[in-house]
């Protein structure tokens, strides 16, 4: 007796259908699983086993032969629990033999036959949808996050018995359609705002221009000057997801276990890990390789707090991310890519006491202390970001003072309509923010007036910039325009953008 059932593996982001064939013969009782299965597929056996037996069915005394084609794919997950068991039982003729060829079977299945949720719901079930699969069986913890695919019949099954009762035509369960429908005119709720920020002009125009075009940044100040509070603020005046990148943001997080009881991820990602991070926490990794910080900060912010006290290992495996805005994992079971599009946002002190020009404190660092604590910041990464702003300690009137300060609100519109105007621009292309232009971009869309030129020729022989920073110049520069509501880039853009780098010159020059 034979049956075929449809399933999903994982590998990255992209989900594989696999088969399920199933074939009971005359013979001593065994039961193999062929076809490249993991350990995890095949301790399977014996949840399948028991499942079975607990929920009121005879495990068959029969040459259990299960293959799961293609037999090159690796398998991995306990996902593959629902199909081998349901295989099993069509091949017993418990279930009706039924052609389920656009039905996907994806579930771990409890001792006593109920459907654990699972990770990477969502991915797979987009994958199953390119292959033509109308309708997936799910657990029902994992309801939500699979509807979010809306044009596949989303089945959520409590038990085995259930899904038995469903496919004999026992018992009637309708589509699942979330409630949660998305939409970017949904408020944001944040605990914090820009408004309190007091002081720090500076400080808050250099991320108003980062947000606008999606630029790294890097704020050196002493201790208390607010950059740490400043930076987390920056995801309140981001603009909202759109709900493409919702969708991805929201696949990384499952694979990675992280989802919780959310649906779907609304709000741009925030990650701030421990300078004690390895590369491989920040990077991705583990013998199946899962994403790491960089990538659960995609379409949104990573933030690396007193970025010297992390490892220079660490910080020298952000270069290949930052500049491609993916990162690929080769491990000996698997080579995997996950994308990594995020800003950069990094704080540090001037020196290792942290009062380095600071008019109110003496420094108590020497030289050589502090060349050897900026040195741990590499020129290479230095040019991967765009911003470089100083600040300095918040005067007490500034503190005091009872002014109408800007919310997040004000500054997200201006960021918003600088956003819309860089997607229209460049919506013949595979461009979404300034930051992202590569050289023949530059060249096509940064168009400076004679003046500006010059400002820039002045400052390149100065400063003496690197070819990626004098890129770095003009994108900013074209972000301030941007703001600025200019097609042109004019003088006062790039002076601006000019003052975001000559800080390289003061600390590592």
């Amino acid at each position: 007796m034979y049956s075929k059932i449809n399933t999903c593996i994982l590998q990255g982001l992209n989900g594989y259908t696999i088969e399920v064939e199933t074939d009971l013969s005359r013979g001593l009782p065994v039961f193999n699983i062929v076809g490249l299965p993991d350990t995890s597929i095949k301790e399977s056996k014996e949840r399948v086993r028991t499942a079975i037996k607990n929920s009121g069915f005879e495990f068959p005394l029969s040459r259990i032969t299960v293959n799961l084609a293609p037999a090159n794919l690796k398998k991995e997950g306990s996902q593959l629990d629902l199909a081998i068991a349901l295989g099993i039982l069509q091949a017993m003729g418990v279930v009706n033999d039924s052609n389920y060829r656009a039905t996907a079977f994806i579930g771990e299945l409890s001792l006593d036959g109920r459907l654990n949720p699972i990770e990477g719901v969502l991915p797979m079930v987009i994958s199953m949808r390119k292959s033509n699969i109308k309708k997936c069986i799910v657990p029902y913890d994992n309801r939500d996050e699979a509807s979010i695919v809306e044009d596949i019949e989303i089945i959520p099954i409590k038990n085995l018995n259930q899904v038995i009762k469903f496919l004999n035509k026992e018992e009637k369960i309708f589509p699942y359609k979330s409630p949660n429908t998305f939409s970017q005119d949904e408020e944001e709720q944040f605990d914090m705002d820009f408004s309190d920020i007091k002081g720090q002009e500076g400080l808050k125009r250099a991320l108003e221009v980062a947000a606008a075009g999606a630029h790294n940044m890097l704020i050196i100040g002493p201790p208390g000057a607010g950059k740490t509070m400043a930076a987390r603020r920056l995801p309140t005046i981001l603009p909202k997801l759109s709900f493409e990148e919702a969708v991805e943001v929201t696949k990384i997080y499952s694979v990675a276990g992280l989802l919780k009881s959310k649906a779907l991820i609304r709000q741009r990602p925030f990650r701030a890990p421990h300078h004690t991070a390895s590369p491989t926490s920040l990077i991705g990794g583990g013998r199946i390789p899962k994403p790491g910080e960089v990538s659960l900060a995609h379409n949104g912010v990573l933030f690396l707090d007193e970025i010297p006290e992390f490892k220079k290992d660490v910080l020298e495996v952000l270069r290949q991310p930052m500049e491609d805005g993916i990162v690929t994992i080769s491990r000996v079971n698997a080579t995997l890519t996950y994308p990594s599009k995020f800003m950069m946002i990094a704080s540090m002190n001037p020196c290792p006491c942290g009062y380095y020009g600071d008019p109110y404190h003496e420094c108590t660092c020497s030289q050589n202390s502090i060349d050897r604590y900026l040195g741990k910041l590499s020129n290479p990464l230095l040019d991967r970001i765009d911003i470089h702003i100083e600040v300095l300690p918040v005067d007490y009137k500034d503190l005091k003072g009872e002014k109408n300060l800007e919310t997040s609100e004000d500054i997200r519109a201006r960021v918003g309509r600088a956003r819309q105007i860089q997607l229209d621009r460049y919506k013949k292309g595979n461009i979404y923010s300034n930051s992202q232009l590569g050289p023949r971009d530059i060249k096509k869309y940064c168009k400076l007036n004679k003046e500006a030129e010059n400002i820039l020729k002045a400052a390149f022989k100065k400063y003496r910039f690197s070819a990626r920073t004098y890129n770095k110049v003009l994108k900013v520069s074209r972000t301030i325009a941007d703001l600025d509501g200019e097609d042109l880039m004019l003088e006062k853009h790039i002076l601006e953008a000019v003052r975001y780098r000559s800080l390289d010159n003061k600390y590592w020059g």
